[in-house]
């Protein structure tokens, strides 16, 4: 009995030891979620997002204007190594959440609003719209929780700050899952 008692203290600490480590959803980038939302019957959600300025946003920070913004307002680095610019031009995440399949010049991408994927990405979680959320997949209530998430970037604080119309931006965006049926 001391035994099992043992082994199944031994297997619960080892458990609680990688769920505390590992736990936590890591990105895994938009070609993960490619396969299945280029099609039709996912609203063509990839194509969609290939086709905006968020796929190419870590691109612009790579150009010589860029680069020209981030010193006018007093970095010495190039833009693409300024983390205000990145927070909005790409996921920025700790190294360790970042799955070998993500890449930061993919910009902003799927999970720079839906949350990192690790957890959600299987095709038997996402069959499943509740059990998407419950692994991590962050779901919007209404378009004015959009805005908010979208607003997070497009503001004020950035030095390129234009007017940002919501509505018009969000048709350009959006890609919702068609009804079936």
């Amino acid at each position: 009995m001391m035994k099992l008692f043992l082994h199944f203290s031994l297997f619960s600490s080892v458990f609680f030891f990688t769920a505390i480590v590992y736990g936590q959803n890591k990105y895994v980038g938009v070609r993960a979620c490619r396969p299945c939302h280029a099609t039709a019957k996912q609203g063509e959600q990839f194509p969609i997002w290939q086709k905006s300025a968020h796929a190419r946003a870590y691109t612009t920070l790579t150009t010589s204007k860029a680069d020209e913004i981030a010193k006018g307002i007093g970095f010495s680095v190039p833009a693409v190594e300024v983390v205000d610019c990145l927070t909005c031009h790409t996921v920025l995440a700790d190294t360790k959440l970042l799955e070998k399949t993500f890449s930061v010049q993919d910009g902003v991408q799927c999970e720079t609003c839906h949350g990192a994927g690790s957890a959600y990405k299987s095709m038997s979680i996402m069959k499943d719209h509740a059990k998407s959320v419950a692994a991590g997949m962050i779901e919007y209530i209404d378009e004015a929780a959009i805005e908010k998430q979208c607003r997070s970037c497009h503001n004020e604080k950035s030095p390129t700050y234009k007017e940002f119309k919501f509505k018009e931006s969000w048709e350009k965006i959006k890609h919702p899952v068609p009804k079936s049926g």
